[in-house]
């Protein structure tokens, strides 16, 4: 297969409408619904438990009636301000607010017990706003050469990209690789529900009108992401049960300039780091961040300081997780294939906005790319700057109870869901999916491969049956690009399994 090299080419780049995509943002409205979410993400990600998707699955449902730039603009923010708010619980009671701050508890809660707290939380926030520079780079130099490159790919070469963009996430689950297969065929299951994409027979709707265009996604999302998430903490709250005590004495706050020149290179191999793997579909900025921690280990002349309260390890993983934003909108926008499971939920509300993520979205509105990078440069600008006013009232939240947030989330989650199309039955999916979001929740069985499933099936299915009658089996074996992504997909989900079986061979050895 050719590819136009008329597409990847400087001067096409050069065309590119760049100050049109960012006085798209930078008008009075756009900046105030930046401020709202920066707050709404700060305050999410200053709540354990409380994560990033859920809070921009909930945002979805007021979002949708909004022009697409300024639901855009509300939604991003979120997830950009969460990435510097969970830094606080990880930080002061050894607890992530986001799943991205995992390995920030593993130096970071340390460094809050020899009194290093405000040092801890500046280096964060610094480290933070890098990753997420170096991640709005990537997105401004890749987005559209990335897309014009898939904008090459036919349907047996889109079917197998959703094919790897599914397992990808299946095969990061967790090491719940069966659990994560089960998940992603439950949300394939949903997806057949509705008119046939080919022929536009009925199927599987129960004679239910509200179903002939299928399960709409934002109830299944906020149900699996919100609502389960409530229902789940209400299940295992025990009365008497609080988060360990804040660290509340900060101490100092900004480092000297030996410490800021110490700090280089762990955000040098942060950056880099998190940049690199936020390309690739589903591995998030949890994994990007220990990767990144034990890299800077491998190469710190204070390796005995990891673990014990680095503040080179607490700078490369929060500078990693953070960089991967950029890759994953950029494999969001370009190819259609969601970076991570906040993207999953964008690409819902893109989609009823009347926004095909994929191939054609970049190279025919390219602006757009710098529409998004300028969101996610204002909202990393504004999030660092108030992460460093650190309000003491921001300490204070970390003591609210549990039972109010729940009745707020709730709340919240039917009304969201409610104003999408004024319908209740859309409000019972939701009900429904939080059912089932718990079980899963209780079981193991990750939701993003479920949602992912959801949302890509149409296209999976459509791409798979366009092959099959036009080229029949050989339309796959035809496309190098094809039989790549299939063979990266079987590797994602064969080789942790070959690993585990090899680990309990060696063990039995040593027997």
């Amino acid at each position: 297969m050719l590819v136009d090299l008329a597409v990847l080419s400087p001067v096409s780049l050069a065309q590119v409408p760049i100050t049109d995509g960012i006085l798209e943002v930078l008008q009075w409205d756009t900046l105030l619904y930046i401020g709202l979410g920066m707050l709404v993400g700060m305050l999410v990600g200053a709540f354990p438990g409380v994560t990033a998707t859920m809070a921009v699955a909930l945002a979805s449902g007021f979002t949708l009636t909004m022009d697409p730039v300024q639901g855009l603009a509300v939604l991003l923010t979120i997830y950009v301000a969460a990435q510097f708010g969970d830094r606080v619980p990880a930080i002061l009671i050894n607890t992530p607010g986001t799943p991205a701050s995992i390995a920030t508890t593993f130096d970071g809660y340390p460094l809050a017990k020899q009194g290093k707290a405000g040092l801890a939380m500046t280096a964060s926030a610094f480290g933070s706003a890098v990753g997420m520079f170096f991640g709005i780079i990537v997105l401004s130099l890749f987005g559209i050469p990335l897309a014009g490159l898939a904008r090459e790919f036919g349907p047996p070469e889109m079917f197998a990209l959703v094919v790897f963009g599914l397992t990808m996430m299946i095969g990061v689950s967790s090491g719940r690789i069966a659990k994560g297969l089960v998940a992603g065929a439950f949300g394939l299951l949903l997806a057949t529900v509705g008119r046939d994409p080919v022929t536009g027979d009925q199927r599987f709707t129960l004679g239910i009108l509200e179903l002939n265009s299928g399960i709409p996604f934002i109830p299944v999302i906020i149900g699996l992401f919100g609502v389960a998430e409530v229902l789940n903490q209400m299940v295992t709250h025990r009365r008497g049960d609080v988060h360990a005590r804040p660290i509340t004495q900060l101490g100092q706050w900004l480092p000297d300039r030996a410490m800021f020149r110490r700090l280089l290179k762990p955000m040098g191999i942060g950056a880099g780091t998190g940049s690199v793997v936020g390309l690739v579909p589903a591995v998030g900025g949890d994994i990007a961040g220990i990767i990144s921690w034990d890299n800077a280990k491998r190469f710190s002349r204070h390796r005995e300081e990891f673990g014990k309260g680095s503040i080179e390890g607490l700078t490369a993983a929060d500078t990693s997780s953070t960089a991967t934003l950029g890759g994953s909108v950029t494999t969001t926008m370009a190819l259609g294939v969601p970076g991570d499971s906040v993207m999953a939920v964008l690409i819902g509300s893109m989609m009823i906005w009347g926004i095909q993520p994929g191939p054609a979205l970049f190279t025919n509105q390219p602006s757009l790319v710098y529409t998004l990078a300028t969101i996610l440069f204002v909202a990393t600008v504004l999030s660092l700057a108030l992460s460093l006013v650190r309000m003491k009232s921001m300490v204070k939240l970390l003591e609210l109870k549990n039972q109010y947030l729940w009745v707020i989330i709730l709340v919240f989650c039917m009304v969201g869901t409610y104003s999408i199309s004024n319908s209740v039955f859309d409000v019972f999916i939701m009900l429904i999916m939080g059912l089932i979001g718990l079980f899963m929740l209780r079981f193991g069985f990750p939701a993003g491969p479920a949602v992912l499933g959801l949302i890509l099936g149409p296209l999976a299915e459509s791409n798979l049956r366009r092959t099959l009658i036009g080229d029949g089996w050989g339309g796959f074996l035809s496309s190098p690009i094809a039989l790549v992504l299939f063979a990266v997909s079987a590797a994602a989900l064969l080789l942790p399994a070959a690993r585990q079986i090899a680990r309990q061979m060696r063990w039995r050895r040593k027997r």
